[in-house]
Parts: C-alpha cells; sequence; structure tokens
C-alpha cells in the first residue's frame, strides 16, 4: 500500500477542453485523494466550457514560452492535444461523394502535433516532469494511411515524429496509440494491447474514448507502464471480460516504440 501521507502527484492534462482531454480531466479531479489535477486549454472559452477552476491554464502550444506556468511544479504530463480537421461546407451527403477537409491557418499538424508536442515534451522536461503519457493514433507505420491526405495534413506522420521525440527525451515516458475513437460507456470491454499497427488488420480495431482516458490515468500509476508504447482497443461489449487489472494490462507490452 502506498503510504497516505506521501504528497500527492500534479498531473497536467493538455487538450483539456477536447473531447478526451475532458474526461482525463475530470478522472483526475474525481480522484482528489490520489491527484491534484491541472488542465491545459488554449482559450478562455474552453476554459469556462471545462468548469473554468483556478487549475485550468491557458496557453497556445505552438508558443514554446508560454508553457512553463502550468508544467512548474507538475510530476507527470498526459499530452492530449491534435490538429483537427473541419469539413470544408457545401458538401451534400445525398449527393454521394466524400466531404473535403481543410486545417485552419496556422493549426496544421506539422504545427500542432509536431511543434506543439514538442514544445510540451521540452517544458515538462525542463520542469523536471517524472512521466509523460503521450495519446497517438493507430495508424502511424502507413504513411499512405487515408487520415494523412485529410486537408494534406499528413497527421500521422507528425504525430510519429512528436512520439518518437518523446521515445528519445530520456523522461519516462508512455505512448498510447488507440483505434478508432468511439463515445460509449467506459469500463464495460475487455482491453486489447497490440504493435505496429496489427490490431488494424482485425475486427477489433476501435476502443471508446472514455477507457482510453481511464488507461491515461492508470498508466500514472505502474511502473510496468513506463518505457512502453502501445496499440489499444477494445472488445465489442459482451465479447471477453471487462478489463480491471491495468498492471497486468501493462505487463502484456514489451515494445518501446
Amino acid at each position: 500500500m502506498a503510504d497516505s501521507a506521501a504528497p500527492r502527484p500534479t498531473v497536467l492534462v493538455t487538450g483539456a477542453g477536447g473531447r478526451t482531454g475532458h474526461i482525463v480531466y475530470n478522472k483526475l479531479q474525481e480522484r482528489s485523494e490520489q491527484f491534484v489535477a491541472r488542465g491545459l486549454v488554449r482559450t478562455e472559452e474552453s476554459k469556462q466550457k471545462i468548469g473554468g477552476a483556478d487549475d485550468v491554464y491557458i496557453a497556445d502550444i505552438r508558443d514554446a514560452d508560454r508553457l512553463a506556468p502550468a508544467v512548474q511544479g507538475a510530476d507527470a504530463l498526459i499530452i492530449l492535444t491534435s490538429a483537427v480537421p473541419k469539413m470544408k461546407p457545401g458538401f451534400d451527403p445525398s449527393k454521394g461523394g466524400r466531404p473535403e477537409f481543410y486545417y485552419e491557418d496556422g493549426m496544421y499538424p506539422e504545427q500542432v502535433d509536431w511543434i506543439g508536442q514538442k514544445n510540451q515534451i521540452d517544458a515538462a522536461k525542463a520542469a523536471g516532469v517524472k512521466h509523460i503519457v503521450l495519446v497517438g493514433s493507430m495508424g502511424g507505420t502507413n504513411p499512405n494511411h487515408p487520415l494523412n491526405s485529410l486537408g494534406n495534413g499528413n497527421i500521422l506522420v507528425w504525430k510519429r515524429k512528436a512520439e518518437q521525440y518523446l521515445a528519445d527525451s530520456g523522461v519516462p515516458y508512455t505512448i498510447i496509440r488507440p483505434g478508432g475513437l468511439q463515445d460509449k460507456d467506459a469500463g464495460v470491454r475487455e482491453l486489447i494491447v497490440g504493435k505496429d499497427d496489427e490490431l488494424l488488420q482485425t475486427d477489433t480495431k476501435s476502443i471508446p474514448r472514455a477507457d482510453v482516458a481511464e488507461v491515461c490515468v492508470q498508466a500514472l500509476q505502474y511502473e510496468e507502464a513506463k518505457f512502453k508504447a502501445f496499440d489499444l482497443a477494445s472488445k465489442p461489449e459482451g465479447a471477453g471480460t471487462p478489463t480491471k487489472d491495468f498492471r497486468a494490462l501493462f505487463s502484456q507490452i514489451t515494445s518501446r516504440f
């Protein structure tokens, strides 16, 4: 058992205004006996959306100098920032075809997923952060993955570059590459770990984002999660046994990248 007098680790979640980041931030707050939660968002609007507490910092991750206050004194960092492609207006699904996507100027994956994540890793390292959990994406082994063509952003290429930078940083890390994210309940599925996008060749290649959020928080608690990189998916609800033993889950993983 951990000594109850031990100080609670302070955990900063970036991208806390996003769908998965918000869930992680809430989970850390709910477990206030275990963690001191902090969030980082890009705008005042996002800060208000997630409750507007004093522990939510506002900074643009593309501006390295702005990140220091948020990571100062943090023990762990969970990176959930991501470029988000927007659909071009005027798409009519009734006419068939596919919608076109674009990224807003300055918000391309190169700037957000590479430079922005590199800035966070550098700031965390400088502040003495002891563990960085990075949520990427499956599909990064395939340069021709369809996600890369969205808005010509090469999003998985830049995400993978940031993952490699983290793995080379010397800071203990956990790199989580989930499959397709679903807005479904957490804790009711058997989770599956893999490597090198092997799960993309199977029928189990998606996962509720709330389960991804839970794995982020659990990764902070086990040495078995450190210096590991893995793909993450889930069996359908009702198939298999819902995952409860996260130490055992992390212990299955042998890949460092």
